[in-house]
C-alpha cells in the first residue's frame, strides 16, 4: 500500500468515526419519535375513524330508506344495566386498527384519546390519560341559552373527568326502539359502539337526557354528524324510528345535504 493510499484510508475512517454517532443520533431519534408518539392523537380530533367516516348523501339516504317505522315501546325492564358499558376495546365495537393497541383499555378511554385535541396520550399498559399543555377536549354539541335563545361558546375540557361519554343514540332510547328483544350481547355492542360514542361537554349531554332526534339535535357544529351517525345506528342494529322520528331525520337530512354536509 502507497502513502498517498494510506493516507486516503485513514481519512475515510477519521470520517466514518465521526459520522457513526450522527447516523446512530438520527436512528434512535425516529425511533424514539415512533414510539413516543403511538400513544397520542395523532388526528388532534374525530377524523380516521369508522365513527366519523364521511358518508355521502346516497348511503344516508338508503340507510334512511331501511328504517321501520313504528310506534315507540314502553320503558317496562328498562335499566342500564341491560346495556353493559365500558367493554374492554375489541375489534367488534369498531375503533380500527389504529387503536388496537389498546386492547387492554375501555371504550370509553380509547373514544377518550380518539376526540382528543392536542397533546392527549393514553398509555397502553395502565390506561391512564394523560393531557399536556393546550391538550383537552372540544366541545361541538353547542348549548343554547335559555334567555336568548342563542348557541353560548363552546367550552375546551382540559380534564377527563369533565368529559361526558355520550351516547348519540340514548340507551333508553334503543330500549324503546327494539333493543329490549335482541338480547344482552347485541345491547353492549350498542353500548360501546365507535359510532355511538363521542366526548361531550357535560351540559350538552345533560340537556338532551334520553330524547330521541325529534326532540334533540345539538345546535353546534356537530348536528349534520350526529344525525348520519344517529341514523347509521338505528340501521346497524335494525332498531325502530317512530313517525315523529322520521319526519325529524328527513328534514335534517334534507337540511344537511342543502348545506353541503353530505356529498
Amino acid at each position: 500500500m502507497n502513502l498517498s493510499s494510506l493516507t486516503g484510508s485513514r481519512a475515510v475512517r477519521r470520517i466514518a468515526a465521526f459520522a457513526a454517532p450522527i447516523l446512530l443520533a438520527i436512528v434512535l431519534a425516529v425511533v424514539y419519535s415512533y414510539i413516543g408518539g403511538s400513544n397520542k392523537s395523532a388526528t388532534g380530533g374525530r377524523t380516521d375513524t369508522a365513527a366519523a367516516a364521511t358518508i355521502s348523501a346516497k348511503e344516508v339516504n338508503a340507510l334512511f330508506a331501511q328504517l321501520k317505522v313504528a310506534a315507540e315501546g314502553p320503558m317496562t325492564g328498562y335499566s342500564r344495566d341491560e346495556f353493559p358499558t365500558w367493554d374492554h376495546n375489541t375489534p367488534e365495537h369498531g375503533f380500527g386498527d389504529k387503536f388496537a393497541q389498546y386492547s387492554k383499555c375501555t371504550t370509553r378511554e380509547v373514544m377518550m384519546l380518539r376526540d382528543a385535541t392536542g397533546p392527549v396520550t393514553l398509555d397502553a399498559s395502565s390506561c391512564k390519560i394523560t393531557v399536556g399543555k393546550g391538550g383537552g377536549w372540544q366541545d361541538h354539541y353547542g348549548v343554547l341559552d335559555s334567555k336568548t335563545g342563542k348557541l353560548e361558546p363552546y367550552k375546551f375540557i382540559t380534564e377527563a373527568k369533565g368529559v361526558d361519554a355520550e351516547h348519540i343514540m340514548p340507551l333508553a332510547e334503543a330500549w324503546r326502539s327494539g333493543a329490549k328483544d335482541i338480547g344482552v350481547d347485541a345491547r353492549r355492542n350498542i353500548a360501546n359502539d365507535a359510532i355511538n360514542l363521542v366526548a361531550s361537554d357535560p351540559s350538552a349531554n345533560r340537556s338532551k337526557g334520553d330524547q330521541d332526534l325529534a326532540h334533540y339535535i345539538p345546535p353546534g357544529n356537530f348536528h349534520c354528524e350526529y344525525v348520519q351517525r344517529y341514523i347509521r345506528m338505528k340501521a346497524k342494529y335494525n332498531l325502530t324510528i317512530d313517525p315523529g322520528e322520521q319526519k325529524a331525520i328527513r328534514a335534517a337530512v334534507d337540511d344537511c345535504q342543502h348545506k353541503g354536509e353530505f356529498t
